[in-house]
């Protein structure tokens, strides 16, 4: 479906340019709540949405370097999708929450109520900000790589459990994994080789978890030019509940090993199973370096985002 409404007064911003995902966890009349929000506005506008996988990647891509400001309503899988069509282009992202987590919007602090953020929009409240985005194997990725229990978690949650539960379906898969046996990996971290037997690594470019205001450790930051390399070696019930409290209270834990890099190589005893942001991948090494201020984002006009 394609919708498109101008307007006579003058413009006095670019055209927004929706694309939409119908299939997005939460269900409300999106198009009609744009329309109702763009009524008096003096801004063109072009709504599109997605109708098979692969769409919202493809729609980006051609409104890539463009005179738009591409919209994207959906979950994190939608704006990961958006965010890698623009990588490196100078058309600038916005993400409106349509989603179960929402982890990218609560990141930037972009308000989480769909109608919020395009009233915002509207009202041209927002300033465009340049933020990192990571690569693995060539592939760019906005939010962060999992291997062992963060993978499995994503992958083998349930998702009739997911729709009725939300965020806490993964807790849920993740207990399930207490059991789970470490991996060695093999690392490289700007040039220094490591070794060290975890039953979870991620190398995360956000620190958001899906909570607002909440990090999996203190510092991380998707505009610092690095990423975050975290593993956790135990998997039991009380590592997991510590490790919880740490990011309840935003401290640092004992249980998890952080170090930040710009480039990281890993190996397994094999291949590796992984998720690029939610894409499952297997790999038999991993190449991963940060894309330094590779995504415009437009974020909510505040003094520290003047």
């Amino acid at each position: 479906m394609i919708l498109e409404l101008s307007r006579c007064k003058p413009i006095v911003l670019k055209k927004i340019h929706f694309i939409i995902n119908p299939a997005a966890g939460t269900e409300e009349p999106i198009i009609s709540i744009i329309a109702a929000a763009f009524h008096n506005a003096a801004i063109p506008f072009v709504i599109t949405e997605s109708k098979a996988p692969g769409d919202i990647f493809n729609l980006v891509k051609a409104l890539r370097d463009t005179d738009n400001i591409v919209a994207v309503y959906g979950g994190d899988g939608t704006v990961m999708e958006a965010a890698r069509a623009l990588h490196g282009s100078s058309t600038p992202l916005f993400i409106v929450p349509g989603g179960t987590a929402n982890v990218m919007a609560k990141e930037l602090n972009i308000p989480v109520d769909s109608e919020e953020a395009i009233t915002m929009l509207v009202a041209g409240d927002y300033t465009i900000k340049t933020i990192d985005m990571g690569l693995v194997n060539g592939t760019p990725f906005l939010i962060r790589v999992n291997l062992g229990i963060l993978s499995d978690m994503i992958t083998e949650t349930d998702p009739e459990m997911k729709e009725k539960w939300g965020q806490w379906a993964y807790g849920l898969t993740a207990f399930q994994k207490l059991s789970k046996e470490g991996t060695l990996f093999h690392l490289t971290i700007d040039g220094e080789p490591y070794s060290e037997k975890a039953v979870a690594l991620t190398i995360t470019n956000a620190g958001n978890i899906g909570r607002e205001g909440y990090s999996f450790l203190p510092g991380i930051s998707v505009n610092d030019g690095m990423l975050d390399v975290i593993s956790m070696s135990d998997a039991n019930l009380w590592s997991l509940l510590k490790v919880t409290g740490s990011m309840l209270f935003q401290k640092d834990s004992e249980l998890l090993n952080h170090r930040q890099a710009k480039e990281i190589t890993i190996r397994g005893d094999g291949n590796l199973h992984f998720l690029c942001d939610d894409k499952e991948q297997t790999a038999a090494e991993l190449k991963i370096r940060i894309s330094p201020a590779s995504l415009n984002v437009a974020v909510p006009k505040t003094k520290d985002n003047a």
